[in-house]
């Protein structure tokens, strides 16, 4: 949704640069990618994954690259190059689509919601989110699904800081919990 890029050039860069923190507009941090990535609770199991990247293209509009593991592990019965899951990387436009959807539809679709965790983020301010299942998106038929899956996406920003990604992903409308 191109209303998301014109909110943040015109609404959340203004909003930013009045907190005195940036001397240049260009300082103002972004949004630079957002990563979604579906694990296979089976490795190795094609129907499940073709299932999995199939549901993946559906939320976010391309098309999934295939995961594979980088070692063995004998305890989960994982070995090395085995396909254990797929992801997305989403930019420009259709980062902006998904985070409309997420934000105004997926999430208010959550049972008994009260916002997202806060916690989530890393010392260089991005923010990773855990779902638990990929019915919250309107894409998806619930019918359809043989099995519930989880995702986790990944807001990856040029901020600086925990604080600076707060401010800038709760500008967008992320709704954290109190």
């Amino acid at each position: 949704m191109v209303a998301f890029k014109k909110l943040y050039q015109e609404s959340i860069v203004p909003e930013l640069m009045k907190s005195g923190r940036y001397s240049n507009v260009m300082e103002v941090p972004k949004l630079e990618k957002i990563v979604v990535n579906m694990g296979v609770g089976v490795p190795g199991d094609r129907d499940e994954l073709k299932s999995v990247a199939a549901d993946l293209a559906k939320i976010t509009g391309q098309q999934p690259v295939i995961t594979h593991a980088r070692k063995s592990i004998a305890a989960f019965r994982l070995r090395e190059e085995m396909a254990i899951g797929c992801k997305v990387t989403l930019r420009n436009v259709r980062m902006y689509e998904f985070l409309h959807r997420l934000v105004h539809i997926a999430l208010p679709r959550i049972r008994d919601f009260r916002g997202v965790s806060p916690t989530g983020f890393d010392q260089q301010g991005n923010y990773t989110l855990g779902l638990t299942e990929q019915a919250i998106f309107p894409e998806i038929n619930p019918d359809n699904i043989k099995r519930v899956q989880g995702m986790d996406i990944c807001f990856v920003t040029t901020a600086r800081d925990r604080d600076e990604g707060f401010e800038l992903l709760k500008n967008f409308g992320m709704p954290f919990a109190k």
